[in-house]
């Protein structure tokens, strides 16, 4: 470290904040928080910190930044923030996890519904969870709908439905959106639920009970019977549950294991002293001690939005328990507790995350494993110069020369790693697919090439062609030898119809060809002058017996004689071509090698065909909405908001257009009088062209009428068929879901 840069730290202030360590190039590698930051950011240099990477700070430090706050608490929720933000390599960074679930209730709506969330937000909602998988909260759903009546529908199909659902005819909602439904009687349903998935069950149970006698004594035998299935209901969930304290209090319980640099966070949530979920989280190269790693975890954690329980166990002492009590606190409302238990009933359960923790740090390390294996195979098995730890395909799509796109999709060991996932508007001509992906490729790989961020193997969705074209690119950018290169071709069709039916001892027939008399093929129904297969998956085909006069005329394949179908035609395996090398390399077809390739190659596909099709109903609704006149990008989203599809927009009336907001009676009719108009001026037309066509499928001429010929449909025929094609058409293109109508 230069003099210069050790003076700026004794000099640093003894204040609160945080502080940002960037390496010679300025990149941030640590950013931690202090009370007295010319302290802490002082000890780092002394023996005392046995962290790795402290002992490589004199060469590797460049430069310190601090930030002052006001108090500790403050300096917690920046570090959070700044961590996020900047992702740095020495800090444990607690990835959003999109698998984490939750329940949402908004009590402040006037008929509550739950929703299933990957994010808690600070929005004054209820948040339930998390849940473990998807498997446990679709039980919990389950459960809810069907015995607690909550409405399932979404607020726009609420306010829009004329008539109610089948969950009303089968009794699992009362029919909010279509009849009146008292608020104090569903408000009922909600506190019901609300206890429910907080975990007093009791406190349900007793209440329900009590309803249901009340019910009994009333007479009201239906009500009654009810409120005991959902006694029953309960019961039943309550049995999956295990009681692991006495306590009735809410907690989460924090373990943790590791071996070396590779690291395990276990979470069990206990609610009202049953265990009702788990949770863990691993963590690769984390060489900071148990107390950081376990502090940092904790204050991301909670600041991504998860529920805050009333008390906090945590395996190892934090030096500053006090001040994240006070800012967890803030957070749930009222007093929360960190405890690092030492005996009792609370060590007992940091034991069971501990043991939790090291099961699925075993079940972590051979998944691991067995990734490392399949890409050494991969290495090994297509000449690579390299590990392909970190593996990209790309793909193109368009629709007929338009909306040009292209896809890029990561797997990082083995794994998908979606936050490298991209998606690309090509410029290039569409009908060239070599060009499209040179300059897909050129955009990735010269930006790579800038930011040092290029990965260990490309893959491509194609064959030969589209490896010449990566090469190229290489080339030009001086890559050549960089990266790894390879190409994974389809199966492609090696029998054609000629050479199965030959095989099978048979000839192809045209199917459209006229049979004579007495010649009917077996296993096809003659009508009309017309031969008809008995399944529009098979090809006719007709015995080839004058060839073959020993034959049966009985397929070798198929079981129905005289047809073969598309399962019986054969394919060539798939091929991975690699540079310079003129043959493809064929792998096994049950390998795992050929299974992450083709799982690599599908994922780049899906991503680029999914984004293709948005654009596409982008395009397709914006170009019907854009001709209104005098209604803009505002106007359309609140005419899409009030009447929920194009459908219902265009069959309103003026005094209905006028009630959107940001629209007057003028600027209604106009829309009025917009759609109205193009539903009336193409009718004559389309009936002309419909008749023609008619005709010409009769192998007339224009003028020419057919014997029993029926006449093609007029005036309001033919505008309510156009008006439900183009309704459906719109609906298809983009409209959101509208609800049912009578």
């Amino acid at each position: 470290m230069d003099a210069q840069l050790r003076q700026k730290i004794d000099d640093l202030p003894q204040s609160p904040g945080c502080y940002l360590m960037r390496d010679r190039r300025g990149t941030i590698v640590y950013i931690g928080k202090a009370v007295n930051l010319r302290s802490r950011v002082r000890s780092y240099f002394t023996r005392a910190d046995t962290r790795a990477f402290v002992g490589i700070l004199d060469e590797l430090l460049g430069d310190v930044e601090v930030i002052l706050v006001g108090s500790e608490k403050e300096a917690l929720l920046l570090e959070n923030e700044l961590i996020k933000k900047h992702q740095p390599r020495f800090n444990v960074m607690l990835r959003d996890d999109k698998n984490f679930i939750s329940l949402r209730l908004d009590v402040r709506q006037p008929y509550p519904r739950l929703e299933v969330v990957r994010r808690p937000k600070k929005d004054g909602a209820r948040y339930f969870g998390p849940y473990s998988s998807a498997t446990s909260i679709r039980e919990t759903l389950r459960v809810v709908n069907r015995h607690f009546q909550l409405r399932t529908c979404s607020d726009r199909c609420l306010e829009n439905r004329r008539r109610p659902c089948l969950q009303y005819q089968i009794g699992r909602c009362p029919g909010p959106c279509v009849y009146p439904v008292e608020p104090e009687d569903y408000s009922r349903h909600v506190e019901d639920v609300t206890l429910f998935l907080s975990g007093r069950a009791d406190e349900l149970e007793q209440t329900l009970r009590g309803r249901m006698k009340q019910a009994a004594s009333e007479l009201r035998f239906e009500d009654a019977a009810m409120l005991r299935d959902q006694l029953q209901a309960i019961a039943r969930s309550l049995e999956k549950q295990r009681t692991v304290s006495t306590d009735p209090v809410d907690r989460d319980v924090f373990g943790l294991y590791r071996e070396g640099a590779s690291v395990v966070v276990q979470v069990l949530f206990v609610r009202k002293g049953k265990l009702t979920g788990a949770r863990h989280f691993p963590f690769r190269g984390q060489e900071l001690p148990d107390d950081v790693i376990a502090e940092q975890f904790v204050d991301q954690y909670y600041a991504g939005g998860r529920e805050v329980p009333h008390e906090v166990l945590l395996p190892v002492e934090l030096p500053d328990a006090a001040g994240r009590e006070e800012w967890l606190s803030e957070r749930r409302g009222e007093r929360v507790h960190v405890l690092c238990p030492q005996r009792g009933d609370k060590v007992r359960l940091v034991e069971m995350a501990r043991e939790n923790a090291e099961h699925n740090f075993r079940e972590w390390r051979r998944g691991r494993d067995d990734a490392e294996e399949a890409l050494a195979r991969l290495q090994r098995r297509l000449h690579l110069s390299r590990l392909p730890r970190r593996a990209e395909c790309y793909d193109n799509s368009h629709l007929q020369g338009t909306l040009a796109v292209g896809s890029r999709v990561t797997f990082v060991d083995g794994e998908p790693d979606k936050s490298r996932y991209r998606h690309y508007r090509v410029r290039s001509d569409p009908g060239d697919d070599f060009a499209m992906m040179r300059e897909v490729l050129t955009r990735r790989l010269a930006r790579g090439k800038d930011e040092q961020d290029l990965p260990d193997l490309v893959v491509l969705d194609g064959g030969p062609g589209q490896l010449n074209v990566a090469r190229a690119v290489l080339s030009d950018l001086d890559l050549a030898g960089a990266v790894d290169l390879c190409s994974l071709a389809k199966a492609r069709v090696v029998d054609d119809e000629a050479l199965l039916a030959a095989r099978q001892g048979y000839e192809p027939v045209a199917a459209n060809a006229e049979s004579e008399p007495g010649t009917e093929l077996p296993g096809t129904e003659h009508v009309g002058g017309a031969t008809l297969p008995e399944d529009e998956s098979a090809v006719e085909v007709a015995p080839a017996a004058a060839e073959s006069p020993g034959k049966t005329g009985r397929s070798g394949r198929s079981r129905r004689p005289g047809r073969w179908r598309k399962s019986d035609v054969q394919h060539s395996p798939e091929r991975v071509f690699l540079p310079g090398r003129k043959n493809p390399v064929v792998l096994h077809a049950n390998s795992s090698e050929l299974f992450f390739l083709q799982r690599l190659r599908d994922e780049a596909h899906r991503f680029a065909i999914t984004f293709q099709r948005r654009l596409r109903r982008e395009a397709g609704f914006r170009s019907v909405l854009a001709e209104i006149p005098g209604v803009g990008e505002t106007r359309k989203r609140s005419l899409l908001r009030h009447f929920g599809s194009l459908r219902r927009i265009r069959e309103a009336t003026a005094e209905e257009l006028a009630l959107v907001e940001g629209f007057h009676a003028k600027l209604a009719d106009e829309v009025f009088r917009f759609f109205h108009a193009q539903d009336a001026a193409p009718a004559a037309d389309d009936a002309r062209e419909a008749e023609a066509m008619a005709l010409a499928d009769a192998g007339l001429e224009d003028g020419e009428a057919s014997e029993g010929a029926e006449s093609a449909p007029e005036g309001d025929d033919a505008r309510a068929d156009e008006e439900q094609v183009l309704s459906e058409l719109a609906e298809e293109m983009g409209a959101a879901p509208q609800a049912t109508g009578p």
